[in-house]
C-alpha cells in the first residue's frame, strides 16, 4: 500500500505536538498539512510552538517551517490530505460540528476528542480491545450521505488503565468495579512550568472524568446492533479520579468482583497471552506484549514503567485477592502515548490496514 497523506488538526497543543513527533519517518503516512486556530494560522510550525514546546525530543525538521492552516479551512485541507488526526481545544459543540464537517467533506476523522465518544454509529475503539466496532463505519457513512469520509474516535485515556486489564478476564464475567484513577498533568495539557500549583499537591477532582472512567468502557464492550453500539449492561464501575503530580502516566488501582472467580494463575496466564488485532496485523505502533505484569509488590511504578514497549504497552502488579471483592491489582499506562496521540495513531493504522482510509 502507498503512504497516505495526513493532516494534524490542533497541531500546537500537547496531543498534535505528540501526533507530530510520532509521525517523524512513520512508514504509512507522510504529514503533508498542519491546522490549527486562527491565531496560529499562517504562522510556520516553529514559530507557533515558540517557548510552549512541551515534548523532550526537538521539533521535527519536517514540520518546522510548514506554514499552519486554519483549521476551519476545510476546503484548503481537502486538497492536501486523505485523512486528518484531530486534536482540537475547542468546546464540545463546535468540535462535533467541525469534525462532522470535515468527514461529510469526505475526510476520514481520527480523533482524540472526547465529543462524538457517545455519537451511537461513531467506533470508540481501543485496537486490541474492540477493533470489531470500526465494522459500524459503514452504518455511519449512511447517516452522514458519504463514501469515504466518517469519524473514529479513541476512548478517555484513564480507562486504559484498567480497561485492558479486565478484557482478558470476560469469560470470568466481571460484574462489579471500583477503580481510582491517579491521573498525570499531561492529561490537562499541562507541564509543572505552567502549572506550578501541582508541585507537591494532589487534586481530588477532574471535571467530567468520573463519568467517563464509569460509561466508556461499557461502550468499548458493548456490541453492534441495528445500525449503532449497545453498552455492555453487565458490569458496574464506580470511579473516583484525581489528579497527581507526575508529568506523563495514569495509574489505576482496581478491584472487581466476578460471576465465577478464576485463580491468580488464570488471570496472570489470561494477561501473558492476550493479543489483539494490531499484534496479528504487526501494526507500526502496537507493542508485541500489550500487559506486562511485574511481580514486585513495589510495581509499576509511573516514572519507571509507563514508557514499557515505547509507551503503548499496558502494564501491571499487585494482584492479590481482596477481603471485599474477589481481586485487586494496580494497572498503569502512558496517558499521552498510549491514552492519547499513540492509540489514535494506532487507531489510524488499524483503519488503514483494514482498508477504510482509502
Amino acid at each position: 500500500m502507498n503512504k497516505l497523506r495526513v493532516g494534524v488538526v490542533g497541531c500546537t497543543g500537547m496531543v498534535g505536538q505528540r501526533f507530530i513527533t510520532l509521525l517523524e519517518g512513520h512508514p504509512y503516512f507522510d504529514v503533508t498539512a498542519i491546522a490549527a486556530s486562527s491565531r496560529s494560522a499562517g504562522k510556520t510550525y516553529e514559530e507557533a510552538v515558540a517557548g510552549r514546546w512541551a515534548m523532550k525530543t526537538p521539533v521535527p525538521e519536517m514540520v518546522k517551517n510548514m506554514v499552519i492552516k486554519d483549521a476551519s479551512d476545510i476546503p484548503a485541507m481537502k486538497e492536501c490530505v486523505d485523512f486528518i488526526l484531530c486534536a482540537v481545544d475547542m468546546k464540545k459543540e463546535e468540535i462535533m460540528a467541525l469534525e462532522e464537517a470535515y468527514a461529510k467533506a469526505e475526510i476520514p476523522v481520527v480523533s482524540n476528542n472526547s465529543a462524538h465518544r457517545k455519537t451511537p454509529d461513531v467506533p470508540m475503539v481501543i485496537p486490541e480491545i474492540n477493533n470489531s466496532h470500526i465494522e459500524i463505519i459503514k452504518d455511519q457513512k449512511k447517516r452522514l450521505g458519504t463514501t469515504k469520509g466518517f469519524i473514529a474516535v479513541k476512548p478517555n485515556c484513564s480507562i486504559q488503565s484498567y480497561v485492558p486489564l479486565l478484557t482478558p478476564l470476560m469469560e470470568f464475567g466481571p460484574k462489579k468495579v471500583v477503580v481510582s484513577t491517579y491521573q498525570a498533568i499531561s492529561g490537562a495539557g499541562k507541564t509543572f512550568e505552567s502549572w506550578p500549583e501541582m508541585i507537591d499537591n494532589v487534586i481530588p477532582y477532574i471535571g467530567g472524568e468520573e463519568e467517563k472512567s464509569e460509561k466508556e468502557p461499557l461502550k468499548v464492550w458493548g456490541h453492534i446492533e441495528d445500525g449503532v453500539i449497545k453498552d455492555n449492561t453487565d458490569i458496574q464501575i464506580t470511579s473516583q479520579c484525581i489528579r497527581v503530580p507526575v508529568t506523563d502516566g495514569h495509574l489505576a488501582t482496581t478491584f472487581v468482583t466476578f460471576e465465577k472467580k478464576p485463580t491468580k494463575e488464570q488471570i496472570l496466564e489470561a494477561w501473558k497471552n492476550y493479543k489483539g488485532r494490531p499484534q496479528e496485523l504487526g501494526l507500526h505502533s502496537a507493542p508485541k506484549q500489550f500487559i506486562t505484569y511485574f511481580e514486585e509488590d513495589n510495581r509499576p511504578q509511573t516514572h519507571t514503567d509507563r514508557d514499557v514497549e515505547k509507551g503503548m504497552g499496558i502494564t501491571a502488579g499487585r494482584l492479590r485477592e481482596d477481603s471485599m471483592f474477589d481481586y485487586k491489582f494496580v494497572g498503569l499506562s502512558h496517558n499521552t502515548l498510549r491514552g492519547a496521540a499513540g492509540g489514535s495513531l494506532l487507531l489510524a493504522e488499524l483503519l488503514y490496514k483494514e482498508g477504510y482510509l482509502y
